[in-house]
């Protein structure tokens, strides 16, 4: 596991080695997405790469709330799909349709609500998605597959020891934990002044596994 601990003014790194191991509006918000039905409900969807990606939004967002992040993730050479209904099933869906469409590596990213979600779901079925990226979720589950996973949250939010947990427990050799300065919750990093910086990480990310 690798740990980054972001202070204000220096960058700090902490490495530990396991032995294993934009926001919108919530509502309303306009987005260059098209619009899809999976399993029933709406989802948002952008870029045509070979490579899925899938987002569940926190509590107090909508699947248009992800507009800005979505656009640079299809850069990237992705199929992006925002799901509105973040329950664990419609990830499910969601990661179905794109295997229909012949994308076979997808990832699951989610902020909070959502990231709670994506957890439930890779719990019941730890081999379905490629990667998690996971930002302030709010429990600690035990049962996820060996993919890579990066956490993200902010040190000063009260969920801030969930991430750290998971990080230290999940199995698999690439399981990194980024904590940032303050106490911006999920989504709601995008806004801070650390918004660029955990674009960058989720981005590396994504560009690792489109290279692929």
């Amino acid at each position: 596991m690798t740990v980054v601990v972001l202070r204000h003014p220096v960058l700090t790194l902490l490495l530990v080695t396991a032995p294993v191991a934009l926001s919108l509006t919530a509502c309303g918000a306009s987005t260059t997405g098209e619009k899809i039905e999976i399993g029933g409900s709406t989802a948002l969807t952008w870029g045509e790469g070979s490579y899925g990606v899938v987002l569940a939004h926190g509590a107090s967002y909508d699947a248009a709330s992800w507009e800005e992040q979505a656009v640079d993730i299809a850069d990237e050479g992705t199929t992006v799909v925002a799901v509105e209904d973040i329950s664990p099933d419609s990830i499910a869906e969601a990661v179905r349709h794109l295997h229909d469409d012949g994308i076979d590596d997808v990832a699951l990213v989610g902020g909070s609500a959502g990231a709670d979600a994506i957890l439930r779901l890779s719990t019941a079925e730890p081999e379905l998605a490629d990667q998690l990226v996971l930002l302030s979720p709010n429990r600690v589950v035990e049962g996820l597959g060996e993919q890579p996973k990066l956490f993200v949250a902010s040190e000063d939010e009260p969920v801030a020891d969930v991430s750290r947990e998971l990080a230290g427990t999940a199995p698999g050799p690439d399981n990194e934990l980024v904590l940032l300065p303050g106490s911006a919750h999920a989504q709601a990093i995008f806004d801070s002044e650390h918004g660029d910086r955990t674009m960058e990480l989720i981005l590396d990310r994504i560009a690792r596994a489109v290279s692929r």
